[in-house]
């Protein structure tokens, strides 16, 4: 069986995307260690989970050709990670579009940005298909970005027992 194709979405006006590499623990781990950032994560990441974190991406970059990628401006700052991984939904496998962004560079936009090259990407590659956001039901930031690419609650999420996730979607048409 051929690996498949490793993909990046396109750059945008402000950011590139680049897949994970060991290199980048002290970034991943500043940012998935900040309760702030983390706030709707049952808790902030350790090191060793920032470091398994990027070993699960990297294992999804070889099964699937996609997952979260490192976004850094066209400078090299780090911004944080977004991008495509395959979730459960009610036991359901769904593609979502997933973003972080580290404290210092919140509400600038760049979540919207990000996850807007992600959708092109899933135009160009797998439409026509649902692609999802799930969502803490309290994180009205997160929500917003889903809103702004055009998606709509299309389901909650009752998979979990200790909480209920809103799922938000739309139907992505090949460009």
């Amino acid at each position: 069986m051929n690996a498949p194709r490793r993909l990046l979405p396109e750059p945008t006006d402000r950011l590139v995307f680049r897949e994970m590499t060991e290199n980048d623990l002290d970034a991943m781990a500043d940012m998935l260690g900040d309760p702030e950032v983390m706030t709707f994560f049952p808790a902030p990441k350790t090191r060793d989970e920032s470091a398994e974190w990027i070993t699960r991406m990297q294992q999804r970059y070889r099964e699937h050709g996609h997952g979260l990628w490192v976004i850094e401006t066209h400078d090299g700052d780090f911004v944080g990670d977004c991008g495509l991984t395959w979730q459960s939904v009610n036991d359901t496998p769904v593609l979502e579009v997933g973003y972080h962004v580290r404290r210092a560079m919140q509400r600038q936009g760049y979540a919207t940005e990000a996850a807007r090259a992600c959708v092109e990407l899933v135009a160009r590659e797998f439409a026509p298909t649902l692609l999802t956001a799930i969502i803490h039901p309290a994180n009205d930031p997160s929500r917003r970005v889903a809103e702004n690419l055009g998606m709509t609650h299309i389901d909650d999420d009752r998979a979990h027992p200790w909480i209920v996730r809103t799922v938000m979607g739309m139907q992505v048409a090949p460009r």
